[in-house]
């Protein structure tokens, strides 16, 4: 995984939950790419036996998953008082589960296909407070504007 050459900073850590294989991957390829530390999960019970709170800054995850799916997915989370961002990336398109996840505390529910500018667009904007942006650059301490 990516790491920060200066040791003030702390590389954001992106939860990838999709039960699709190639998803996953183009996704872990992008967060690569995008110097982003990352875990991947086939399903959502396997995220949540490994969730600790602190441990990720962001989880990626799909709408339609056997078993426990993506909207239960954040509920859950929410119910446990987590805060995550969560972005959906789904073929989903019902105005239902739109609504269910923007409800529910959803950072952003992307319909696909998505390109990689919009994922890295609503990246930057859920990983704000962590100083990360895709230019690379980072801010270890806030300004006094």
């Amino acid at each position: 995984m990516p790491a920060k050459a200066n040791g003030l900073s702390r590389v954001p850590t992106v939860a990838i939950v999709d039960d699709d294989k190639d998803v996953r991957e183009a996704l872990s390829e992008l967060l690569l790419v995008l110097n982003l530390s990352y875990r991947a999960f086939d399903r959502a019970e396997a995220f949540m036996a490994e969730y600790l709170v602190g441990t990720f800054d962001c989880l990626i995850t799909d709408v339609s998953m056997p078993e426990q799916n993506g909207l239960e997915l954040l509920e859950q989370l929410r119910e446990l008082g987590s805060s995550l961002s969560v972005i959906f990336i789904t073929a989903d398109t019902s105005a239902g589960s739109r609504s269910r996840a923007m409800t529910s505390g959803a950072h952003a529910y992307l319909t696909k296909p998505v390109t990689d500018e919009v994922i890295i667009q609503h990246l930057e904007t859920a990983l704000k407070g962590t100083g990360w942006s895709s230019s690379g650059d980072s801010q270890d301490t806030p300004s006094d504007d």
